[in-house]
């Protein structure tokens, strides 16, 4: 064992880090790169046979499964879209030809939250669900959740995927999972208070917005028992703006992870959080690569492209995410061999603006807003002035409860920090509380109002 290694291993133990599978989660690169292969060839071998969708693709395209004979081969394999599992549901309704088996072998239905368009429906097989809820576990223990926790899920429980995996997970890790759905956010809280609720699961907006209803009701949720929140479906727990301001509203500490239902439970963080994502690589193939070209990113920043290991029943092969990382290959402190995102999920390729000639990520703009703790929610508007796109970002500020003195003060703050991060003088327009509406699940604070 090197030395470095040896020390990390050293400072691990030391701190007592949890893990799910210690030794799978720590392996060194070769054998972790063995492990890929071995369960990425008997992945392709099922696909290829039983798979309509992707046979068809493959042999149109001049692809042969036969030809990867390396994890680094399944570049010869094209990528899969979103686009194209949409029409292929459209070409071959309901459920299209992206299943391995038949029907009868699928036993749970979800879809997308369809915040981008139409929804895609998704099935499972048991044993894909089983994966699923597998995946979750590393997200659980490595925050340090277990089974004398009680756990909050601050979630609808409709057909979008959501946390319905991490529900089961939690009861396999033993903990008590408690269902928030169909409650309002005060009964939430007072569900979180009376049930004695340690662990809360939701969006990070919806982290905030239950805060901000806590206090309207003379609830301070700091006082909860809460003691960590695990927040996903959009960027912002890994927003240090956002995750502070978690944290504090809530006196505990904020996990970020991502998934997506296409893909799975792919990534979380470990308690020592950091500043970035581990990449679940036990599980999925990891490729970062250059959004517009395709060709692999060299210096790990790019688009993430993702192959999961264990869903056969529905699998993604080399996926577009849409998602844009940093990838960092050295080991963590915590032991873990695994590659991180840095900074997480740093935001989508198709939701960066360009505004004059400059771009502009809205991800760095709620960065902007989040240091400022009177805002409670915000807005950014695109509209075009002259033919050319503009932005104005709207904050919901209560001046009843501030002054206006404050409120003007903080207009003139984020409007300069919007300057001194990208060079633009942007409109930034205070508006009373409760204009802007809240989110439970994924925020959409971009509107095109032109």
């Amino acid at each position: 064992m090197s030395e470095p290694r040896a020390a990390i291993d050293a400072a691990a133990a030391s701190q007592r880090i949890p893990f799910f599978d210690r030794a799978l989660e720590t392996l060194e690169r070769p054998a972790l790169q063995r492990l890929q292969w071995d369960r990425l060839r008997a992945m392709l071998a099922e696909v290829a046979g039983h798979n309509t969708f992707y046979r068809q693709k493959w042999a149109a395209l001049g692809a042969d499964a036969a030809s990867v004979r390396s994890v680094d081969d399944l570049r010869r394999l094209p990528f899969t879209t979103k686009a194209e599992l949409l029409q292929d549901q459209l070409d071959h309704p309901p459920f299209g030809t992206m299943l391995t088996y038949p029907l009868e072998r699928y036993t749970r239905f979800h879809m997308t939250s369809g915040t981008t368009g139409r929804p895609l429906w998704w099935l499972d097989t048991p044993e894909s669900w089983d994966w699923w809820v597998r995946s979750w576990m590393f997200v659980y223990r490595a925050a340090g959740v277990g089974p004398r926790d009680r756990v909050f899920f601050a979630f609808s429980f409709g057909p979008f995927i959501g946390f319905w995996a991490g529900f089961d997970a939690a009861t396999r890790l033993g903990a008590l999972a408690i269902p928030g759905g169909g409650q309002e956010s005060f009964l939430r809280l007072r569900s979180i208070i009376e049930t004695g609720a340690t662990v809360l699961v939701c969006t990070p907006s919806y982290a905030l917005r239950l805060a901000q209803v806590a206090r309207e009701q003379g609830i301070d949720p700091a006082a909860t028992p809460i003691r960590l929140t695990i927040n996903a479906g959009e960027p912002g727990a890994n927003i240090p703006a956002t995750k502070r301001r978690i944290e504090e509203s809530w006196g505990a500490r904020c996990f970020d992870h991502s998934g997506m239902t296409e893909v799975g439970a792919m990534s979380f963080e470990c308690i020592l959080q950091p500043g970035g994502l581990h990449l679940n690589e036990s599980e999925f193939v990891f490729e970062v690569v250059d959004p517009q070209t395709g060709a692999p990113a060299e210096d790990g920043r790019g688009e993430l492209v993702v192959t999961n290991l264990g869903r056969w029943g529905s699998p993604v092969i080399r996926y577009h995410t849409g998602d844009r990382v940093h990838l960092n290959q050295e080991p963590c402190a915590c032991g873990r061999t695994f590659v991180r995102a840095d900074g997480g999920i740093i935001g989508r390729v198709d939701d960066m603006l360009v505004v004059r000639g400059v771009n502009v990520f809205p991800s760095v703009i709620e960065e902007i807003v989040r240091q400022h703790p009177m805002v409670d929610e915000f807005r950014i508007e695109v509209f075009k002035q002259a033919e050319m796109p503009e932005i104005r970002i709207l904050i919901e500020i209560n001046d009843d409860a501030v002054g206006r003195d404050t409120v003007d003060r903080t207009v003139a703050a984020v409007a300069s920090g919007v300057r001194a991060s990208f060079g633009l003088r942007v409109e930034v327009r205070a508006v009373p509380a409760g204009t802007l509406p809240p989110f439970e699940l994924k925020a959409k604070r971009v509107v095109r109002t032109e």
